[in-house]
């Protein structure tokens, strides 16, 4: 099995940033591409930014230029970096790692506020 635990959500106002980091642990040999979605009340889960373990990265429309995804494969951890936050911001923002022959795994989520 692989758990992965998120942290570093919280209430940030308008125009600050938060850091969230996401941790993966268990048996497996290397993770794949990780990355982070996020999910507000009434929405569905959208993608946010992805990174392959290469170092590839993908990101959202919406957070392009605000938001850095890195990660660190010694560490088997991924990170996601939110500047300039704005209120639509707002949702739960989750943790994924997919592993070759495993699929995907995904993280119980930690809350992101942001307040105008």
């Amino acid at each position: 099995q692989v758990q992965l635990v998120e942290s570093g959500g919280g209430l940030v106002q308008a125009g600050g940033s938060l850091s969230l980091s996401c941790a993966a642990s268990g048996s497996f040999s290397r993770i794949n591409t990780m990355g982070w979605y996020r999910q507000a009340p009434g929405k569905q889960r959208e993608l946010v930014a992805i990174i392959t373990r290469g170092s590839v990265t993908n990101y959202a429309d919406s957070v392009k230029g605000r938001f850095t995804i890195s990660r660190d494969n010694a560490k088997n951890t991924v990170y996601l970096q939110m500047n300039s936050l704005q209120p639509e911001d707002t949702a739960v923002y989750y943790c994924n790692a997919y592993l070759d022959f495993r699929g995907s795994y995904w993280g119980l989520g930690t809350q992101v506020t942001v307040s105008s």
